[in-house]
C-alpha cells in the first residue's frame, strides 16, 4: 500500500519547514507526500528536498481558492491555476487539487453545474497543456466546510464525465465522504477509473486511523476490489507525535 502523509500537518510539531517534514517522512520509509496551499511554502526548498530525497508529491492545492460555480470569480479563479501550474511543473508535475466553492443563492442546481462544467474545462485544457493532473474534490458541509458547492462523490463524477478530460480526476477523501453519509462502494461502482488519488483520515476528529469509528482498512479493501490502484493520502491531524501517529496509521490499514 502506498501511503502519503499530508506534511502540512503531520511532522509539523517536530520541524517548521516542509522542507526538513519531506526530509523526515522519507527517513521514516516513505516515498510520497502532499500538502496543501503553496503560495506561503519555500517552494523552492520543497523542489531541492524533493529532488534530493526522491519523494514525490502527490497533491497540492490551486492557491488562491477560487470558486467554481461563480463566474465573477473565474478570472481570479484561472490566474491562480496559471500560477499554480507553474509550481507543479517545479515540484515534478505534481497533482493540483481543486475545491468547488460556495453555493449561491437563487442559482439553480443547473445554474452550479453549467459554471462549474465551464470552468473545469478551462482548467483541464490547462492541466492538459502543462502535463499536469487536475484534481477535484468533494469536501463535508456538515462540519468543515459550510455551504460548500460539492459535497457529493456522485457529482463531483458527473462534472468530471461532462468534461470530459483525461487530465481531470476526482480525489476521494473517505473522511468527507463518510461524514455525508456517503458508501463508498455505492457511489463508485463503475467509475473507480475516474478516481486517481484517495484520502483518509478517521471520524470523529479528522485524526488518525484507528482513533474513530470508520473501517478504513475495510474501506481500503473496497476500494481496491472496485479496481483502484493508486496510492492513500494519510490527510489527517495527528493527536501524537508523528512517527507513533504514522505507525498507529499504518497498524489501523494493516499497511
Amino acid at each position: 500500500m502506498q501511503l502519503s502523509p499530508c506534511i502540512e500537518w503531520i511532522f509539523a510539531d517536530e520541524h517548521e519547514g516542509l522542507p526538513d517534514r519531506i526530509r523526515a517522512a522519507r527517513a521514516a520509509g516513505y516515498r510520497q507526500v502532499e500538502f496543501h496551499l503553496w503560495r506561503d511554502k519555500d517552494i523552492e526548498g520543497i523542489a531541492k528536498a524533493l529532488a534530493e530525497t526522491g519523494v514525490t508529491l502527490t497533491g497540492f492545492c490551486a492557491d488562491p481558492r477560487r470558486s467554481l460555480v461563480d463566474p465573477a470569480q473565474h478570472a481570479e479563479l484561472f490566474a491562480a491555476v496559471a500560477d499554480s501550474l507553474v509550481t507543479a511543473r517545479k515540484l515534478g508535475k505534481a497533482p493540483m487539487i481543486v475545491a468547488s466553492g460556495f453555493n449561491r443563492e437563487g442559482i439553480s442546481t443547473k445554474e452550479h453545474f453549467d459554471h462549474a462544467v465551464t470552468a473545469l474545462k478551462r482548467i483541464a485544457a490547462m492541466a492538459e497543456d502543462a502535463g499536469v493532473m487536475a484534481l477535484l474534490e468533494p469536501l463535508n458541509d456538515r462540519i468543515d466546510h459550510p455551504g460548500m458547492y460539492l459535497v457529493s462523490t456522485t457529482l463531483g463524477l458527473d462534472l468530471i464525465e461532462a468534461v470530459g478530460s483525461p487530465n481531470l480526476r476526482l480525489l476521494y477523501d473517505a473522511y468527507h465522504s463518510a461524514v455525508m453519509g456517503e458508501d463508498a462502494r455505492d457511489v463508485l461502482q463503475g467509475r473507480i477509473h475516474l478516481v486517481h488519488h484517495v484520502q483518509l483520515a478517521d471520524r470523529p476528529g479528522r485524526n488518525e486511523p484507528g482513533t474513530g469509528d470508520l473501517d478504513l482498512a475495510g474501506l481500503c479493501a473496497t476500494l481496491k476490489d472496485l479496481g483502484y490502484q493508486g496510492g492513500f493520502g494519510l490527510e489527517y491531524r495527528p493527536t501524537q507525535p508523528a512517527l507513533a501517529s504514522l505507525a498507529q496509521a499504518r497498524a489501523a490499514l494493516n499497511a
